[in-house]
């Protein structure tokens, strides 16, 4: 066996609007978890990394619905996630959160780190603007048609039709998803990584370097996003929730929920590492070590180019290894959905099955969407564990018992 090396594992922090689901599960924590308790099991140093990531606009949205107040929301599911997790054996070394001290602390550094580098770009811009609602309207406030597929439902960061990422002046036909009005548009200050600073680093890194072993939906996603020219991307947003811009002007705005949510990855470690009396630093810092994130292909964009040009901007973090995105599972032929209620929740599995855990994680893997999206049915679940688990492997322990127990006195040779 090769000698020991140190992994960084993370998986994508869920957003606390919601519990998790098994779509959740077979994108990245399953393979996740398979992957950590795999390179554990030969002799392996692993932090396996996750987190509750609890800021951004659909859970200011959700509080405002229920009328309460957005930490209201963050804990309550924080809280339900955490136990599922725990509930199904998903071994994390940690599982933190981001409303956490040490990762304000932690972000608000790495933001003051690349704002006396200069890296970003200050600029005045016209944003969305609801007048009834007296606010600026970022990212999931703003529903419109997408400029790219047409699709008439898409947020103000992202159509999740076609994927493509977007800022909320490029929709068509925007309206407010606060009061429905149509916005006007208003100038505000924002702060802004110049990604396009960063595209012959990233051509180098991802395209000329040995970035073909990553997963061809990862590599295809990247290459098409460089060859399409990037663009400055701003990292701070006019919204109350969130971590505050710890700069003079930044007064009433937060840094952009994708600015302060990979950065999750780096505070939980330095929180693991205190509670275990050891040192972060070569989990993220040290050339050996191999940093890998697994994600859902949505977050390919965030975790393949903005990240790591942060992670570049700072200078002194080890950039990804390699960043494993599975396609989407569908549930008895339509695409999932928190909003529309359509999923098996875990807590509800958990509830029904108490006991089941293995069974739900091999149909899971058995069927697991990489490499294009996969459906799954309650009809192949039993038949999975019927066939496969009881009939096949079940049989064969039974075969080798009894075996043993004939022919070795019941002591394996």
């Amino acid at each position: 066996m090769s000698a020991s090396k140190r992994y960084t594992i993370t998986a994508a922090l869920p957003y606390t609007n919601g519990p998790i689901h098994i779509g959740h599960l077979a994108g990245v924590y399953v393979p996740a978890d398979i992957y950590a308790r795999y390179k554990r099991l030969t002799g392996n140093d692993v932090a396996f990394i996750c987190g509750s990531d609890e800021h951004g606009v659909p859970i200011t949205i959700k509080a405002k619905k229920e009328g309460v107040t957005p930490q209201d929301i963050v804990d309550k599911y924080h809280a339900i996630i955490k136990k599922s997790f725990e509930d199904f054996g998903i071994t994390f070394d940690n599982y933190s959160r981001t409303s956490a001290k040490t990762h304000h602390d932690t972000a608000s550094e790495f933001f003051m780190t690349l704002y006396n580098k200069h890296e970003f770009v200050e600029e005045v811009t016209e944003q969305l603007y609801d007048e009834e609602a007296n606010q600026f309207l970022a990212d999931r406030f703003v529903t419109g048609t997408c400029p790219k597929c047409g699709n008439e439902e898409a947020y103000g960061d992202q159509c999740e039709n076609c994927g493509t990422s977007l800022n909320a002046t490029d929709l068509i036909n925007p309206k407010s998803a606060i009061t429905g009005n149509v916005p006007t548009l208003k100038e505000t200050k924002h702060w802004f990584l110049p990604l396009n600073k960063h595209e012959a680093f990233l051509k180098e890194w991802i395209l000329k370097g040995h970035k073909k072993d990553w997963k061809p939906n990862v590599y295809g996603q990247v290459k098409s996003w460089i060859d399409d020219g990037l663009r400055p991307r701003a990292v701070t947003r006019d919204l109350d929730w969130g971590i505050p811009v710890p700069i003079p002007g930044g007064e009433g705005k937060v840094l952009y929920v994708w600015f302060d949510a990979p950065i999750g990855y780096i505070s939980a470690t330095k929180e693991w590492a205190a509670r275990e009396g050891k040192d972060w630093e070569p989990y993220w810092k040290d050339e050996h070590t191999k940093l890998v994130h697994f994600i859902g292909k949505d977050n390919i964009v965030f975790h393949c180019i903005i990240f790591p040009a942060m992670l570049k901007a700072e200078g002194s973090y080890i950039l990804p290894d390699n960043v494993p995105a599975n396609e989407f599972l569908n549930l008895e032929g339509n695409k999932l959905s928190t909003s529309k209620n359509w999923a098996v929740w875990l807590p509800d599995y958990l509830e029904d099955f108490p006991n089941e855990q293995d069974v739900l994680r091999y149909a899971l893997t058995a069927n697991a969407p990489e490499s294009k999206d996969n459906d799954f049915t309650w009809k192949d679940f039993q038949a999975r564990n019927n066939n496969e688990l009881v009939a096949i492997f079940g049989n064969f322990i039974n075969r080798v018992v009894v075996l043993t127990h004939k022919y070795y006195d019941g002591v394996v040779p």
